[in-house]
């Protein structure tokens, strides 16, 4: 009869514990806990795992293990590999395991089962599936399924595994495949050119009431420059000029043509910088003529090529122009020291350019100056000047060249050249005196590179 009661006893807690279930879902499906019930819930969880984490803690560290009054059979139970086996449904998504509930249900249990791990862990199990059943997220059953026991055989991890060997990089080696390489020196020289070829026709009738004659007139231009420039310290500048103009006019019986321009010009500079601007230069400027020089309807040659011939050599100092944003540049050369040697093949035209009688050359030393600048106006306009000065500090020559040149497009253009030169080495002309003059304008062709 006992036995019988019993069981009856047992059914009926059974039912009680079902039911209780069933109605927790059914509240909790209907009805979600608000959030402030979750926040405590989810604090006393934790405060509950924190007191057995500590309770383990001192399992573990032995404090009873040495005890007399401790058990073996306890002490195997509270060994390393047991609590971690016991303890691990704490640690894990919340599942419902049918261990708890039968031991729940059971009539009898002994003291030992009572105190030990797993009558605790069972305890907190039952707490979660009568009072927060919704937390559940699987079965015992679903882990079955899956082959995969995490309670019965857990995965104890022994050692650290060495990530630096997994996971550092192996060097590729790259196949080698052969490259030309072409290595070019640096080139420091510079080069450009100027030309123009332009003509003039002026065309008078017999009966013009102001008189005249016409003319035809034709002048050509090169000028070359081969510059060097290391950037750092030593500049070497060459330039050359060649210039020669023909004209010819009714009214010279005697020529048929004649000179109106002839220039045969270099100018070379080897500097060595002495600032950012400033160098130390060596200068020399030597020129001549292609052919003789006549006047209208004389037969005297006032000049020709070699008379004169002019070489000027002087040591001084260049300064850089660059300057309106880089629409005037140039170079000014200034030179204390100078050397100028003339010499005329002509023995006829010794006096005319100062030589004495009779003499081929002459050699006297001074100082000179010369600025060589260019002012671009626009892409239309630019103004090129030369301005050449010697002196001995007993005769002195001062030649200013002016080239306007007005550009209409890449081929088409007009110059006008004014030239004043003075020279109190010469014979004095009475009208005047120690300056001379020359000017022309011309329309033509001209290309620069």
């Amino acid at each position: 009869m006992d036995m019988k009661l019993k069981y009856m006893a047992a059914a009926l807690l059974a039912l009680v514990v079902l039911t209780a279930n069933a109605q927790w879902r059914y509240r909790y499906s209907r009805f979600p806990m608000n959030q402030q019930a979750a926040s405590d819930f989810v604090k006393n969880y934790t405060d509950s795992l924190s007191s057995y984490k500590t309770r383990l803690d001192s399992i573990r560290a032995g404090q009873f293990s040495q005890s007399a009054l401790f058990p073996q059979s306890l002490r195997n139970m509270y060994s390393d590999e047991a609590l971690q086996i016991s303890s691990s449904p704490l640690f894990m998504p919340v599942t419902f395991y049918r261990s708890p509930v039968r031991n729940a249900l059971r009539l009898t249990s002994s003291e030992d089962d009572a105190n030990s791990i797993n009558s605790l862990v069972n305890n907190a199990l039952i707490n979660v599936y009568l009072n927060r059943p919704e937390l559940v997220s699987m079965t015992e059953s679903t882990l079955d399924k899956t082959d995969n026991d995490i309670i019965s055989d857990p995965t104890i991890v022994s050692g650290m595994p060495d990530i630096v060997n997994k996971v550092a990089p192996h060097p590729v080696e790259p196949d080698i495949v052969p490259v030309d390489i072409l290595v070019k020196k640096p080139n420091f020289w510079t080069y450009n050119g100027d030309y123009y070829l332009q003509f003039l026709q002026n065309y008078v009738s017999s009966n013009w009431y102001k008189g005249g004659e016409s003319n035809y007139s034709m002048v050509g231009s090169v000028a070359l420059q081969a510059n060097y420039n290391n950037k750092q310290k030593v500049k070497w500048d060459n330039k050359l000029e060649l210039k020669l103009g023909y004209q010819t006019t009714k009214g010279d019986t005697i020529h048929r043509y004649k000179t109106s321009e002839d220039l045969i010009r270099y100018t070379g500079k080897l500097g060595l910088q002495a600032s950012k601007k400033w160098y130390y230069t060596f200068q020399l400027i030597a020129y001549t003529q292609f052919t003789h020089g006549v006047k209208n309807n004389d037969v005297n040659i006032y000049s020709d090529f070699m008379s004169p011939f002019n070489l000027n050599v002087s040591l001084g100092m260049d300064y850089n122009v660059n300057w309106f944003k880089q629409r005037l540049t140039g170079t000014m050369h200034v030179a204390p020291l100078a050397l100028n040697y003339r010499y005329v093949d002509r023995l006829s035209l010794s006096t005319r350019y100062g030589l004495d009688e009779g003499s081929h050359s002459l050699t006297d030393y001074g100082s000179e100056v010369t600025l060589d600048l260019t002012w671009k106006f626009s892409d239309m306009i630019k103004w090129k000047t030369r301005l050449y000065g010697y002196t001995t500090y007993k005769r002195a020559e001062l030649e200013w060249e002016n080239t306007l040149s007005f550009q209409f497009n890449r081929y088409i253009s007009t110059n006008i050249f004014i030239y004043p030169r003075f020279d109190d080495g010469t014979a004095r002309d009475d009208h005047h005196g120690y300056w001379q003059f020359k000017e022309y304008a011309s329309l033509g062709f001209s290309y620069s590179i």
